[in-house]
């Protein structure tokens, strides 16, 4: 069903331990995908094992470190306690941090063994991964690990274009992500993409456009997602744009890139479920590719007609 909904972020409010006494101390920020946002969050590592994407600062604060088993354990059972006093079952679990598919097996595995004993409500676990994530697990881990209940994955590709990944720091080629989501497929697993509209600047935009599309296009994952570049404070990128040396897209020009984009995807493995609900999207919709792809298109085309030149999205507050 094509929809033009309201927006939702990845940024996960502090809790209030004092209203809600919940049994986890996180180590804080937390971040979780839209869709994994009535999720029980358990964190399995602490911060991002690449953490140089010139975009992010979402774990800059952060030492990445795996975490003991034990302390995972002790958590989940404080957790099960604490939500059989309100008469409460999880459905989904969502493993944080940044790439928590990097975590041993031995973490992965004794993580979900323990989710699957003291939550056996849990449908299904979600995680965060990188291209190199995957590549690190071999088939039969893959396989082993959604036996045990891990079964999507939310991949940040950001663009199909190498040479903007080499620019960005991405740590990984196009190619690398295709071969990754290969294994992914393989194993029965489900698979989110994000993009971002933008990350080229407005020197590669056609080409993040093209090979944005035809990635998504081979891959085909069950989901794909589009969010819009902002220079964050602290970032590199953010100081390559008060040096000239990155030009950001007008919000025309971001559309157009959303447009162009979705117009050229050609899924090789069924329908994608497409949304842009992200907070930084100035324009959010969604709706099912190819099923929907003609109503979408005259959605953003009515956009464009209306949408002036020469001005910029404004940044989410808490981006600033």
């Amino acid at each position: 069903m094509f929809m033009v909904f309201i927006k939702s972020s990845y940024h996960i409010i502090k809790r209030d331990k004092t209203m809600y006494d919940f049994p986890i101390e996180y180590d804080e920020p937390v971040f979780r995908p839209p869709s994994e946002g009535r999720s029980f969050l358990l964190q399995v590592t602490i911060g991002c094992s690449h953490n140089l994407c010139t975009y992010c600062n979402m774990y800059r604060s952060k030492k990445y470190r795996e975490r003991e088993l034990l302390e995972i354990e002790q958590e989940l059972k404080k957790t099960h306690e604490y939500f059989q006093r309100l008469n409460y079952s999880p459905r989904r679990v969502f493993l944080c941090d940044g790439d928590a598919l990097g975590a041993s097996m031995d973490i992965l595995r004794g993580s979900l063994r323990a989710i699957k004993e003291l939550f056996p409500s849990v449908e299904r676990v979600g995680v965060y991964a990188t291209a190199q994530n995957m590549l690190d697990k071999s088939q039969e881990e893959l396989e082993e690990l959604k036996e045990l209940g891990l079964s999507i994955a939310y991949l940040g590709l950001e663009s199909g274009n190498d040479k903007v990944l080499h620019r960005i720091v991405k740590g990984n080629t196009a190619q690398d992500m295709i071969d990754g989501c290969e294994k992914l497929h393989l194993a029965g697993w489900d698979i989110s993409i994000i993009g971002m509209l933008g990350i080229g600047g407005r020197e590669f935009s056609n080409e993040h456009i093209a090979d944005t599309a035809e990635i998504i296009s081979k891959i085909s994952p069950k989901y794909f997602s589009l969010l819009t570049t902002v220079a964050v404070r602290g970032t590199p990128l953010k100081r390559m744009v008060e040096r000239g040396q990155f030009n950001m897209l007008t919000t025309k020009e971001l559309t157009r890139e959303m447009r162009e984009i979705i117009s050229n995807i050609e899924p090789s493995r069924g329908e994608i479920l497409f949304r842009a609900n992200h907070v930084s999207n100035q324009f959010p919709l969604g709706g099912s590719l190819k099923r929907d792809t003609s109503m979408i298109l005259e959605t953003l085309d009515e956009w464009l007609t209306q949408i002036p030149d020469g001005i910029y999205p404004e940044t989410p507050q808490h981006m600033l």
